[in-house]
């Protein structure tokens, strides 16, 4: 084997290695983090001796998780349902609306800045509002957190939409090419990285309006059980059912996160 051939393997092997370590350490530093702040924070509860009432320990919260997971398990799916439905509902109508600003200027100028008017209104004061309109039941649920995750989609996906060069579209003209085939081929594409960029957003925000909802008028779901564990002053619950929302939120982006790489491969 020649000279240059072992430098070549020996630069390959340096490059696994620091491939290989750079993995290690995007997956140990976070974990470390998260276990160095849990010991802070049990430690702290003792030094300190704070109420449970207030703040329990992270070993109270993992007791009370693991003693009350079945009513834990019995509220996820509700708020679970709620978020999915209003996360495929509320991007779905984001896209589609998109799609017809991008060929339809004269719409943009007429809804665009209706969508951004509603989305200056707190999701906490239309909440109520849309409550009233849709009931207590499934619909509300699903309506706030579609609305939660619409504008940040949309706004992404018109830019996306929107961001093919001149000399594309120039050329596609030259093509013959059709208005859909111009879509399909050329402005969808370009749209993907834009459009998972809010998907992800929506993917935890989703969560945050079916809890919403819950708090408005629900007696089943994560909203309604932190609710009900803070007025009894259940803290251990409370952080317990923080975390499983956080938990369904982390999932939701997960998911999002390997459509994304199935997807978009470029």
């Amino acid at each position: 084997m020649s000279v240059s051939q072992n430098l070549d393997l020996a630069l390959q092997s340096d490059e696994k290695r620091v491939v290989r370590r750079a993995k290690i350490e995007a997956i140990a530093i976070p974990f470390a983090t998260v276990a160095a702040l849990l010991i802070i924070w049990q430690f702290g509860v003792r030094i300190f001796d704070v109420p449970a009432y207030i703040a329990p320990a992270p070993s109270d919260v993992a007791a009370t998780f693991v003693a009350k997971f079945p009513i834990l398990l019995e509220n996820f799916w509700p708020t679970f349902y709620e978020s999915v439905l209003g996360f495929f509902a509320g991007n779905l109508a984001a896209m589609l609306i998109a799609i017809a600003f991008v060929h339809n200027r004269t719409a943009e100028k007429a809804f665009f800045p209706l969508a951004v008017f509603i989305n200056t209104i707190p999701i906490l004061a239309i909440a109520p509002i849309l409550v009233l309109i849709f009931g207590a039941g499934l619909t509300a649920k699903v309506v706030i957190a579609g609305l939660i995750c619409f504008f940040p989609t949309l706004v992404n996906m018109v830019r996306g939409l929107q961001s093919v060069s001149a000399q594309s579209l120039e050329l596609a003209r030259i093509l013959s090419a059709s208005k859909s085939e111009i879509f399909w081929k050329i402005r969808l594409p370009s749209s993907l990285p834009f459009l998972f960029s809010a998907l992800k957003i929506a993917a935890t925000t989703c969560v945050i309006g079916a809890i919403v909802g819950e708090w408005v008028g629900a007696d089943v779901g994560l909203g309604a059980l932190i609710i009900d564990s803070t007025f009894n002053f259940r803290s251990s619950l409370l952080y317990a059912t923080v975390f499983m929302s956080s938990g369904l939120s982390v999932f939701l982006f997960a998911a999002v996160s390997i459509t994304e790489k199935l997807v978009v491969r470029w």
